[in-house]
Protein backbone atom coordinates (compact mmCIF):
# COMPACT_ATOMS: atom_id res chain seq x y z
CA UNK A 1 0.00 0.00 0.00
CA UNK A 2 1.23 3.48 -1.07
CA UNK A 3 -0.91 5.69 -1.73
CA UNK A 4 -4.17 6.65 0.17
CA UNK A 5 -6.84 8.67 -0.76
CA UNK A 6 -8.73 10.97 2.44
CA UNK A 7 -11.94 12.06 1.32
CA UNK A 8 -13.22 15.27 2.06
CA UNK A 9 -17.07 16.39 2.36
CA UNK A 10 -18.71 19.53 3.67
CA UNK A 11 -18.94 19.03 7.42
CA UNK A 12 -15.70 16.91 7.72
CA UNK A 13 -14.32 16.24 11.16
CA UNK A 14 -11.04 18.81 11.00
CA UNK A 15 -9.56 16.22 13.71
CA UNK A 16 -9.69 13.34 12.07
CA UNK A 17 -9.16 14.36 8.65
CA UNK A 18 -5.89 15.94 9.23
CA UNK A 19 -4.48 13.62 12.15
CA UNK A 20 -4.80 10.96 9.56
CA UNK A 21 -3.32 12.74 6.89
CA UNK A 22 -0.37 13.76 9.00
CA UNK A 23 0.29 10.51 10.32
CA UNK A 24 0.15 8.69 7.12
CA UNK A 25 2.26 11.42 5.48
CA UNK A 26 4.59 11.10 8.34
CA UNK A 27 5.06 7.60 7.72
CA UNK A 28 5.73 7.94 4.09
CA UNK A 29 2.71 7.43 2.33
CA UNK A 30 1.44 9.39 -0.84
CA UNK A 31 -1.41 10.92 0.36
CA UNK A 32 -4.27 12.36 -1.63
CA UNK A 33 -6.52 14.89 0.01
CA UNK A 34 -9.53 14.08 -2.00
CA UNK A 35 -12.90 16.82 -2.72
CA UNK A 36 -16.37 14.76 -2.87
CA UNK A 37 -18.08 18.91 -2.77
CA UNK A 38 -17.17 20.15 -6.21
CA UNK A 39 -14.79 22.72 -5.04
CA UNK A 40 -11.13 22.31 -4.27
CA UNK A 41 -11.59 24.26 -0.59
CA UNK A 42 -13.91 22.17 1.62
CA UNK A 43 -15.13 23.61 5.08
CA UNK A 44 -15.18 21.07 7.99
CA UNK A 45 -18.10 20.80 10.72
CA UNK A 46 -15.89 23.90 12.57
CA UNK A 47 -15.60 26.14 10.08
CA UNK A 48 -11.76 25.11 9.31
CA UNK A 49 -11.51 25.21 5.41
CA UNK A 50 -8.63 23.03 3.73
CA UNK A 51 -7.99 22.80 0.45
CA UNK A 52 -7.90 19.20 -1.20
CA UNK A 53 -5.39 18.14 -3.77
CA UNK A 54 -7.63 17.33 -6.41
CA UNK A 55 -11.76 16.96 -6.75
CA UNK A 56 -13.13 13.62 -6.74
CA UNK A 57 -14.38 13.57 -10.40
CA UNK A 58 -10.33 13.78 -11.20
CA UNK A 59 -9.18 11.26 -9.35
CA UNK A 60 -7.53 8.13 -10.76
CA UNK A 61 -8.57 5.82 -8.55
CA UNK A 62 -5.97 2.83 -10.06
CA UNK A 63 -3.01 4.38 -8.39
CA UNK A 64 -5.29 4.45 -4.84
CA UNK A 65 -4.68 1.70 -2.60
CA UNK A 66 -6.80 2.44 0.11
CA UNK A 67 -9.33 4.62 0.98
CA UNK A 68 -10.00 6.38 4.28
CA UNK A 69 -13.19 8.35 5.33
CA UNK A 70 -12.77 11.40 8.11
CA UNK A 71 -16.35 11.12 10.20
CA UNK A 72 -18.10 14.73 11.54
CA UNK A 73 -21.12 15.96 10.81
CA UNK A 74 -23.13 16.49 7.86
CA UNK A 75 -19.33 15.32 6.41
CA UNK A 76 -20.13 11.56 6.70
CA UNK A 77 -23.78 12.00 5.58
CA UNK A 78 -22.51 13.71 2.44
CA UNK A 79 -19.86 10.85 1.84
CA UNK A 80 -22.41 8.60 2.27
CA UNK A 81 -24.80 10.70 0.10
CA UNK A 82 -22.01 10.71 -3.03
CA UNK A 83 -23.14 7.96 -5.57
CA UNK A 84 -19.56 7.94 -7.43
CA UNK A 85 -18.01 7.14 -4.01
CA UNK A 86 -19.66 4.25 -3.20
CA UNK A 87 -19.35 3.06 -5.98
CA UNK A 88 -15.27 2.88 -5.63
CA UNK A 89 -15.87 1.64 -2.26
CA UNK A 90 -18.01 -1.22 -3.34
CA UNK A 91 -15.04 -1.72 -6.07
CA UNK A 92 -12.25 -1.26 -3.18
CA UNK A 93 -14.15 -3.60 -1.27
CA UNK A 94 -14.74 -6.41 -4.09
CA UNK A 95 -10.60 -6.30 -4.55
CA UNK A 96 -10.20 -6.78 -0.88
CA UNK A 97 -8.60 -2.96 -0.89
CA UNK A 98 -7.84 -1.62 2.57
CA UNK A 99 -10.89 0.78 3.76
CA UNK A 100 -11.02 2.98 6.84
CA UNK A 101 -13.62 4.66 8.48
CA UNK A 102 -14.02 6.91 11.43
CA UNK A 103 -16.21 8.48 13.77
CA UNK A 104 -19.61 8.61 11.73
CA UNK A 105 -18.01 7.31 8.60
CA UNK A 106 -18.36 3.85 9.18
CA UNK A 107 -21.81 4.84 8.53
CA UNK A 108 -20.98 4.55 4.74
CA UNK A 109 -19.65 1.15 4.70
CA UNK A 110 -22.41 -0.11 6.89
CA UNK A 111 -25.23 0.84 4.64
CA UNK A 112 -23.28 -0.55 1.88
CA UNK A 113 -23.49 -3.91 3.58
CA UNK A 114 -19.98 -4.22 3.99
CA UNK A 115 -19.69 -4.62 7.77
CA UNK A 116 -21.90 -7.37 7.78
CA UNK A 117 -20.45 -10.19 10.71
CA UNK A 118 -17.33 -7.86 11.29
CA UNK A 119 -15.86 -6.51 14.37
CA UNK A 120 -16.42 -2.47 13.88
CA UNK A 121 -16.78 0.75 15.56
CA UNK A 122 -18.09 4.18 15.34
CA UNK A 123 -18.73 7.53 17.02
CA UNK A 124 -21.49 6.63 19.92
CA UNK A 125 -25.11 6.98 18.49
CA UNK A 126 -24.15 5.63 14.88
CA UNK A 127 -24.61 1.77 15.85
CA UNK A 128 -27.79 1.79 14.26
CA UNK A 129 -26.01 2.76 10.76
CA UNK A 130 -23.72 -0.69 10.78
CA UNK A 131 -25.79 -2.34 9.20
CA UNK A 132 -25.04 -6.44 10.64
CA UNK A 133 -22.14 -5.25 12.55
CA UNK A 134 -20.48 -6.60 15.37
CA UNK A 135 -20.29 -3.38 17.54
CA UNK A 136 -17.60 -3.84 19.76
CA UNK A 137 -17.30 -0.18 20.90
CA UNK A 138 -13.32 -0.20 21.05
CA UNK A 139 -11.28 2.94 19.92
CA UNK A 140 -10.17 1.10 16.51
CA UNK A 141 -10.99 -2.10 15.03
CA UNK A 142 -9.56 -4.01 12.11
CA UNK A 143 -11.85 -6.90 10.51
CA UNK A 144 -10.17 -8.08 6.93
CA UNK A 145 -9.49 -5.14 4.65
CA UNK A 146 -11.71 -2.55 7.01
CA UNK A 147 -10.78 -0.68 9.77
CA UNK A 148 -12.78 1.50 11.67
CA UNK A 149 -12.23 4.20 14.60
CA UNK A 150 -14.62 5.86 17.21
CA UNK A 151 -14.05 9.17 16.95
CA UNK A 152 -11.54 12.54 16.88
CA UNK A 153 -10.10 11.44 20.30
CA UNK A 154 -8.38 8.25 18.46
CA UNK A 155 -8.13 9.82 15.25
CA UNK A 156 -4.22 8.76 16.07
CA UNK A 157 -4.37 5.83 17.00
CA UNK A 158 -6.75 4.96 14.11
CA UNK A 159 -4.02 6.17 11.32
CA UNK A 160 -1.26 4.03 13.57
CA UNK A 161 -3.42 1.03 12.86
CA UNK A 162 -3.40 2.13 8.77
CA UNK A 163 0.34 2.54 9.26
CA UNK A 164 0.34 -1.04 10.89
CA UNK A 165 -1.87 -2.74 8.37
CA UNK A 166 0.28 -1.20 5.70
CA UNK A 167 3.86 -1.52 7.15
CA UNK A 168 3.80 -3.57 10.42
CA UNK A 169 4.29 -3.11 13.94
CA UNK A 170 7.57 -2.39 14.19
CA UNK A 171 7.09 0.37 11.80
CA UNK A 172 3.68 2.08 13.86
CA UNK A 173 5.36 1.59 17.28
CA UNK A 174 8.26 3.47 15.56
CA UNK A 175 6.40 6.33 14.12
CA UNK A 176 4.56 6.27 17.48
CA UNK A 177 7.41 6.53 19.43
CA UNK A 178 9.14 9.69 17.36
CA UNK A 179 5.23 11.33 18.09
CA UNK A 180 5.53 10.93 21.45
CA UNK A 181 2.07 8.69 21.15
CA UNK A 182 1.13 6.49 23.94
CA UNK A 183 0.67 3.04 23.02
Amino acid sequence: MKHIAVHLAEGFEEIEAISIIDVLRRADFEVSIISVSGDLVVSGAHNIKVTADILFENTDYSSVDMIVLPGGMPGAENLKAHSGLREQILNFNDSKKPLGAICAAPMVFGNLGLLKDKNATCYPGFEDELHGAIITGNDVEEADNIVTGKGAGVAIEFALKIVEMAKGKKVAHQLAQKMIVSE
